[in-house]
Order: structure tokens, then C-alpha cells, then sequence
């Protein structure tokens, strides 16, 4: 651990109250779960398995808690753990012995109430526990709020289960405090067994050269020194080293203050949950995809046109248009059943377009999720069968066109009569004809423009609505038999992804 820098413990903010890790775990394993089982069985089954067994495991530690610091006092016989044990609690609680070995089993003092599932976990005896939070100072306990304290048994004890105790709560606790003696700190069963082989953890780790009330004060210095210079030895240059007396009270404050900064950091066990859900996280991801698909209803494949047209919609679509603008009408196309092979290629660069980049077994599944080829061409088929073909021939505009043909003839006729009588100097109502003649021509023109100009809007109007029903008919079977299946599936790699991510 860094030095402590000075912090006022009795005035200090709870470093992590209520932290929520554990909430925010717990969140993301449920996560996990509901990724892999919305997932089914387009995860691998032994992988899914694995990921189930490793969620197991997680959520068994997360039952327990992950929001407190575990802090281990280790030290060999006579080096004063559990003096001061109670001198950084302020209580009397742990047992203290001159001569022989006194801890026999590890003690624990717990800041912010009770933790009796970590500590059965951790194997604490019940009679071993005490919670350390009174009315008289809990403000100046808030700064170690969340803390467990264990006084362990001596590393070092002729007892063998004394450091079996001690091996097997060492890689369990956040913070391992080393507290040596002045005259015993280069101990070979401390640097050899345990300091060297701990070296990954120096950044929990926190040694106190403890006792200094019972060497001279000139002495100090040179032992913390000496101490640091070991450690280096053994790779653990970047450990601090405060020298500490129980009895006099000296770095007691200092120490309290590194504890409430590891107070503040995540605990071990959080640390090593997240880890092992971010380990279950990268073995799943080769399983979703490097890449998550677009929504199924974005896919840009032209579907319904290619189906549309091969169901012969244009088709029909330019003999309604030709019918309806022609006098007498005309015989109209009729829909044909979409050739297997291009609803097959339809369905194909369907599947290509919506499972771009995805592992085989999310393709597999969305190609079983798709309508067969034959159902598509069957649905298609009756889709556009279902849209009733328009009458081309109507009625007024063909009597108008005969009419206005007829009032042009006869207009043409009186005409001719009256260049006739002009000619031959005949007694000819010429006034009469002339009038009759050219509104004749007029009005028969206009009746014919006109009788032309719509049935070419009718043949727009006819064409393009039979078009526009005929096309929303398709969509509606691309939607149901290719789009909805499609999005099923993708909707669960989806989450599966989504659950991935995680943080």
C-alpha cells in the first residue's frame, strides 16, 4: 500500500457506506443469466454450461457480501497482533499473551453492523466476532465503516492449524497487514513462505514494524529501513512501512487512515466477482458475434419488390395502365406464381443481408425461423391473387368519346355543305352552317380531348392503386413470413450482446 496521507478519521465521511457493489454485481450476473437463456441453445451447450457453473459460483460469493473490506493482522509469535488489534478498535477484545501463542483462533471486528454470513464464510467463530459501534463514538468510526478486522493466528505457531488458519484466510482477505517485531522482522518463515510468494499483492499489503516502545528511539529509523530494505529483496519495494507501538499509541492514527483509504476501494471479493464475470463475459462473446445486426425491419434487401415482381405486379400493373387509357378498354395480365428458384434467391439474400457477421449457429437459427421457400412463393402467390382487378371500361368516357367524335363529324359535314354552296352559288343557309359547323368541331373536339385526358387519369389512378394494394399485400408477407421470424431472433442475440457489455 502507498503511504497514508494524514486523514482525520474521527471526522471523515464513511469512505463506503452503502456502496451498492454488490447490488451493482448482482445486477450484472442476473444480466448474464437472462443473456445466456434468452440465447438458448445458439450458445454452445458445453460453453453455456460453463457460463452457468462460473455464475454459480459468483452468486454463492455475492450471497455472502462483497461490500466490506477484509483487513487480516499476520504476524508471528510475540509480534503484538492483537495488541494491536485493540489498539486500532479501541477495545479489549483480542486475547494478549507475553509468553506463548494467545490467538489460537482468528478474531474479527466488524465496522457498520453485523457480518455474520462473511464471517461464517470466512470461518470466525461466533464467540470470535465483536462489532465495533457504539453510540458513544460512532462518528469517529464512520471513516471505517464497512471494515472487517481479523486478528489471525501466528503464522509462525509450533500449532499446525494455527497456519492452516492463516493460509487459508490469506487469499480470502483485501488487505494483508504484516506486523513484525524489532528484533524478529527478517524471520525466513515470514519473507520465504509468505512475503515473496505474495508479491502480486503488494498493493494490499501494509507492513508495521510493531513494538517500537521496546527498542531506543534512535533505533526506529534504522529498523524501518532495514525492514523496507528486505522487502525489496523479496519484490515488494512498493509495500509501506509504518513503524507502530500498541502500548504507547504510536501510528495507531496512521494506520487507521490506510485502512479507511482501503475502506474506500473495492473489495477483493468484488474485484475477483467483476473479474470472473468479465471472464464469463469474453468467453461468451465469440458465441454472440464481433457485431450486433441491425433491427430485422431495417434490413435493406428489397424483399417485397424482387417478390412483387416476380408474382408479375408490373406486369399487371402496365396492362390495367394500357386498358384503361384505350376507348374500348382491353384484356388485362394476370398475376403469376413467383418462380421457385427467385423466391429462393429472395429468401436467400434475405437471410445473407440479416445475418451479416453473425457465428453460424445465429444464421442456422434465423433460416429456421424463415418461412420455406415454397410457403413464401404459396403466401405470395395468394397475396397478390387477393387484390381484385379493376373494370378498365367505363362508360361516360366512352359515350363522350363517340359523342365528341360524332359532334366533330357532323360539324365537318356542315362545313363541307357550306363550301359547297359557296362554290355552286347555292341557296344555302350559310349562317346556320357555318355556326353549327365549327361549334360542331369544337364541342366534338373538346368531348374527344377531354374523354382521352380521363381515361389516362383513370389509368394512372387504376394502375397505381392496384399497384400500391397489391405491393402493401407483399410487404404484409415479407413482415410476417420473413421480417417477424427474423427479429425473434435477432431481438435474443440482441440481448445476449447487451448482456455481454454489461458495465
Amino acid at each position: 500500500m502507498t503511504s497514508a496521507p494524514e486523514v482525520d478519521v474521527a471526522t471523515a465521511e464513511p469512505a463506503r457506506a452503502e456502496s451498492g457493489e454488490g447490488g451493482l454485481l448482482r445486477h450484472r450476473l442476473a444480466e448474464l443469466e437472462a443473456g445466456i437463456d434468452v440465447a438458448g441453445s445458439e450458445i454452445d451447450p458445453a460453453l453455456a454450461e460453463r457460463a452457468r457453473a462460473d455464475l454459480r459460483r459468483v452468486e454463492a460469493r455475492l450471497a455472502i457480501g462483497v461490500d466490506r473490506t477484509v483487513v487480516a493482522l499476520v504476524g508471528g509469535t510475540g509480534s503484538g497482533k492483537s495488541s494491536l488489534f485493540n489498539a486500532i478498535s479501541g477495545l479489549g477484545f483480542a486475547d494478549v499473551g507475553a509468553i506463548r501463542p494467545t490467538t489460537d483462533r482468528a478474531a474479527a471486528c466488524v465496522w457498520g453492523g453485523a457480518a455474520d454470513e462473511l464471517l461464517d464464510f470466512l470461518a470466525v467463530a461466533e464467540h470470535r466476532r465483536i462489532v465495533r459501534e457504539t453510540v458513544l463514538d460512532a462518528e469517529r468510526q464512520r471513516a471505517l465503516e464497512g471494515l472487517v478486522l481479523l486478528d489471525m493466528p501466528d503464522h509462525d505457531s509450533v500449532a499446525e492449524a494455527h497456519s492452516e488458519q492463516v493460509d487459508r484466510l490469506l487469499p480470502l482477505v483485501d488487505v494483508l497487514v504484516w506486523v513484525v517485531d524489532p528484533q524478529k522482522y527478517a524471520d525466513n518463515v515470514l519473507h520465504e513462505r509468505y512475503l515473496r510468494a505474495l508479491a502480486n499483492r503488494q498493493d494490499s499489503m501494509l507492513v508495521l514494524v510493531n513494538q517500537v516502545d521496546t527498542i531506543p528511539s534512535h533505533a526506529v529509523g534504522p529498523v524501518v529501513t532495514g525492514v523496507r530494505s528486505l522487502l525489496a529483496a523479496d519484490g515488494l519495494a512498493d509495500v509501506d512501512v509504518l513503524a507502530t507501538s500498541a502500548l504507547t499509541g504510536e501510528g495507531t492514527r496512521e494506520v487507521r487512515a490506510a485502512l479507511a483509504l482501503a475502506v474506500a476501494r473495492p473489495s477483493v471479493s468484488a474485484r475477483t466477482a467483476d473479474a470472473e464475470l468479465d471472464a464469463v463475459a469474453a468467453r461468451l462473446a465469440p458465441a454472440a458475434g464481433g457485431t450486433t445486426p441491425v433491427a430485422a425491419a431495417e434490413v435493406p434487401d428489397g424483399a417485397a419488390d424482387d417478390l412483387a415482381r416476380a408474382g408479375g405486379v408490373p406486369t399487371v400493373e402496365a396492362s390495367i395502365r394500357t386498358a384503361a387509357a384505350r376507348v374500348g378498354g382491353g384484356a388485362l395480365a394476370e398475376p403469376q406464381p413467383p418462380a421457385p428458384a427467385t423466391v429462393a434467391a429472395v429468401r436467400a439474400r434475405w437471410l445473407d443481408a440479416a445475418t451479416a457477421g453473425l457465428p453460424s449457429r445465429w444464421r442456422s437459427a434465423v433460416d429456421r425461423a424463415l418461412a420455406p421457400s415454397e410457403s413464401l412463393a404459396a403466401a405470395v402467390t395468394e397475396a397478390i391473387g387477393a387484390v381484385d382487378l379493376p373494370p378498365v371500361r367505363r362508360t361516360s368516357t366512352t359515350v363522350a368519346h363517340w359523342l365528341g367524335l360524332a359532334l366533330a363529324l357532323l360539324g365537318l359535314v356542315a362545313l363541307a355543305v357550306l363550301a359547297v354552296g359557296a362554290v355552286t352559288a347555292s341557296d344555302v343557309p350559310t349562317a346556320a352552317l357555318a355556326i353549327g359547323g365549327i361549334a360542331g368541331l369544337l364541342v366534338g373536339g373538346a368531348l374527344v380531348v377531354g374523354a382521352r385526358a380521363a381515361r389516362r387519369t383513370a389509368a394512372d389512378r387504376l394502375s397505381t392503386a392496384y399497384r400500391a394494394d397489391a405491393d402493401a399485400r407483399v410487404r404484409d408477407v415479407v413482415r410476417s413470413r420473413l421480417v417477424e421470424p427474423t427479429e425473434a431472433v435477432l431481438a435474443r442475440q440482441r440481448r445476449l450482446s447487451e448482456s455481454l457489455r454489461g458495465k
